[in-house]
């Protein structure tokens, strides 16, 4: 008998260690060094603290004893990411069995308490002794070469950030950034994936390898059956279809050919899909079902489209056609708070020079330009049956396109590219749908795209991310390709 998932409340947010370096044979030689010093590392640790993130703050390591329990202490506390705060010179034998203990991606922060030392007034000084503490005051990127060394003769990874502890926006925005890459891969790693039916058969590209997606990502992958869906179904009240379909009314723009039998029976199908990804504790899914001759199950799948919206606004993306690798990016478009749509190559408008993407089925309500309308369909273009679909355009403005690729060799990438979502025209056939104009020009960025070998899906996002994603793909220790 299966045990019931964790609920998703009960899991811990990210948790962040912190520790700053010394040499303990300074604190008698140089008065207030060392007070000093835990100055600046109090000023590191109100930096990264925000909301739904622990700070594991273990204070200044300053000999190797320290280091030794340090490094206990660190996985103990079970920390995703170490940030190591080097205040002035300091032994690499107080830093190494720190972070090869917590097994964990470290984040070297080199942050100089001012732009330059004050030349003038140091040399007034007078007292030698005087002079070296505050020189030591400034030395942070003194002992980088050494702690580097150590790394890599070591086999740990690490990242570094130079910069200034005070009035440095793009340093901090580089120490936001690692952070935020934790917070996704964190989020990740506990995320519970569905899989329901089985691949678009033919569709040779989407076919994934769970295990090695797992490898690299984490959480769990749940196989659901479509007739558990078709059963809950059955258990919804009138009184929950009635409530779903003012929902329904809140949310979408439907349009006046929508046969009233059909949103009903999306309506159903929305309810009983909260109720699945409830029961399984699912953070995402993935589905396709052909069938062959089970009216419930076909009514299922032909009626989900509306519902999978629903969830994919709220957090718990949903792709078709079983693209398991797919819905891993959307799920990491969504964890960045830039959404996260399911998306394909439309046709290429050379006239303009943009690239026309979006996908049937489910669109990011959360990232619409306007209301997103919903429309019957007679036919659901190469799939089961027809019923109501979703069309919208990805609101204008800055976007990111994010693709999970499998190599020849095996490995995973991140692939990504930065566009423009851009007004005018679009198919009006009852799908997403948006114009993307890339700096490299319409042409350029589909033959470079092209020539990574991504599946011929992908997850569009709002803003620009590139930057960020390529963060997340150094603590994945997966390679970030940006196209543009």
């Amino acid at each position: 008998m299966k045990s019931a998932p964790v609920p998703v409340s009960s899991r811990r947010p990210l948790r962040v260690g912190l520790f700053g370096i010394g040499l303990d044979s300074y604190w008698p030689q140089f008065k207030g060094l060392k007070t000093r010093l835990e100055g600046f590392l109090r000023t590191v640790a109100n930096r990264l603290a925000r909301p739904g993130v622990e700070i594991v703050n273990l204070g200044l390591i300053d000999s190797p004893p320290k280091a030794m329990e340090a490094g206990h202490r660190f996985r103990q506390e079970d920390v995703d990411i170490i940030f190591l705060h080097v205040t002035t010179y300091a032994l690499s034998s107080t830093v190494l069995p720190v972070v090869r203990r917590a097994r964990v991606p470290v984040i070297v922060l080199n942050l100089q308490p001012a732009p330059a030392i004050d030349y003038a007034a140091f040399n007034k000084l007078g007292d030698r002794a005087a002079m070296t503490g505050e020189w030591l005051a400034h030395c942070g990127a003194c002992p980088m070469p050494e702690i580097a060394s150590v790394f890599n003769r070591s086999g740990i990874a690490f990242h570094q950030v130079t910069g200034m502890l005070h009035d440095d926006p793009p340093c901090w925005n580089e120490v936001d950034g690692w952070i935020e890459a934790a917070r996704v891969a964190h989020l990740l790693s506990h995320n519970r994936l569905g899989l329901m039916g089985h691949y678009y058969c033919g569709m040779l590209d989407i076919a994934s390898d769970i295990t090695q997606l797992c490898a690299c990502f984490g959480g769990h992958v749940e196989d659901i059956e479509v007739d558990e869906l078709a059963a809950l179904r059955r258990e919804v009240p009138a009184s929950q279809i009635k409530a779903r379909l003012a929902h329904f009314r809140r949310v979408f723009a439907i349009q006046p050919d929508c046969p009233s039998r059909d949103l009903e029976r999306a309506a159903r199908t929305s309810v009983a899909l909260d109720r699945l990804v409830r029961r399984h504790d699912l953070g995402s899914l993935a589905y396709y079902y052909m069938g062959a001759g089970n009216p419930e199950n076909a009514e299922a799948v032909n009626s989900i489209i509306l519902g999978n919206s629903l969830l994919t606004a709220r957090g718990i993306p949903v792709a078709g056609e079983y693209e398991v690798k797919n819905v891993l990016a959307m799920k990491i478009m969504d964890n960045f708070n830039a959404g996260g749509s399911f998306t394909e190559f439309y046709a290429m408008d050379f006239k303009d020079d943009v690239v026309l993407m979006g996908h049937d089925g489910p669109g990011h309500l959360g990232i619409a330009q306007g209301k997103t309308k919903v429309r019957p369909l007679r036919v659901f273009h190469g799939k089961l049956g027809g019923g109501l679909s979703v069309e919208m355009s990805v609101r204008h403005g800055p976007v990111t396109l994010l693709s999970v690729v499998q190599t020849a060799e095996g490995k995973l990438q991140l692939l990504v590219a930065e566009a423009e979502s851009v007004p005018g025209p679009i198919l009006e056939i009852g799908n997403t749908n948006s114009r993307y104009r890339f700096s490299l020009g319409a042409r350029q960025f589909v033959n470079s795209w092209n020539s990574r070998g991504p599946a011929h899906h992908c997850a569009v996002g709002v803003g620009r991310l590139a930057g960020r994603i390529g963060q997340l793909g150094k603590l994945l220790q997966i390679e970030a390709l940006r196209v543009c």
